[in-house]
């Protein structure tokens, strides 16, 4: 009876440890807290300041009305900031530890049901419905993303913190001053559509353009005569001068239509 009797108090003192062992780890887990400068897959974790967190939605204008996509998410605060501000947003984080502590801090900031985080790899990810991306990589590999981002529609709004995109020159740069330390510039790119290669103009004539990213030249030919011409996208809305006539217009897949200065209207097809 003794020999029962301590061996059920073993047990029972057994079932405790296994319980308050349960509990510690998920109170360690709980309690996670990143380091700045801590490894992670692609990059180290640095937190951004939050001054450039809200340089960098100002830049792209975020509002109600977007789908923000946060390409490296870390502790989420881009994420929840653009939450705060109406928009829908995801991170895309690698870290499992990040990305919890990334639901528990919008679940404490009230926007869980706008900020949302998934762990993924962002080289494996669609992020193709975002109407804002932002992201804080090496340039290295904002490169590899780069060919997507061109692939997005255009008008589609890139923030970058801090590091550039190398050819592909950013429409916009912004430094904040004061105590945010070396990590204090944020880098604004609009998504160009793409209108490379020549365009059939009403009457037979043509027009070609060599595209660099947001920048346009090339030449309008009327008959045996052609006037170069260079200009700039902004999404897809074009603008350019030739012969000393400013053109303006808005690309839709194959086709652009506007206006030219003195008036009149002009279209273009591929």
């Amino acid at each position: 009876m003794k020999q029962f009797y301590f061996i059920r108090c073993l047990t029972i003192a057994l079932c405790l440890l296994l319980a308050a062992m349960g509990g510690y780890a998920q109170e360690s887990k709980a309690e996670y807290t990143p380091t700045s400068g801590q490894a992670g897959k692609d990059v180290v974790w640095v937190p951004t300041p939050q001054e450039l967190v809200d340089t960098m939605l100002d830049m792209a204008n975020v509002t109600s009305s977007d789908y923000v996509i946060d390409l490296g998410s870390g502790d989420g605060r881009l994420v929840i900031s653009a939450a705060k501000r109406g928009a829908t947003a995801l991170g895309i984080e690698y870290n499992p530890d990040m990305v919890e502590l990334a639901r528990r801090a919008a679940a404490e900031a009230g926007v869980s049901e706008r900020a949302t985080f998934e762990q993924a790899d962002i080289f494996e990810s669609d992020f193709s419905k975002a109407t804002v991306i932002t992201m804080f990589l090496l340039s290295d590999l904002n490169l590899r993303l780069r060919p997507q981002i061109l692939d997005m529609k255009p008008g589609t709004r890139v923030v970058s913190n801090s590091f550039d995109m190398e050819t592909w020159q950013a429409d916009r740069i912004e430094t904040v001053t004061g105590d945010v330390g070396s990590y204090n510039t944020a880098y604004f790119w609009i998504v160009p559509a793409k209108v490379d290669g020549i365009w059939k103009l009403e009457g037979g004539d043509h027009i070609s353009f060599t595209q660099n990213f947001q920048n346009v030249t090339g030449a309008i030919t009327m008959g045996k005569k052609a006037v170069e011409l260079s200009g700039r996208l902004t999404g897809d809305k074009l603008v350019f001068t030739a012969g000393g006539t400013e053109y303006t217009g808005t690309v839709s897949g194959d086709r652009i239509s506007g206006i030219r200065a003195g008036g009149g209207s002009w279209q273009a097809t591929r």
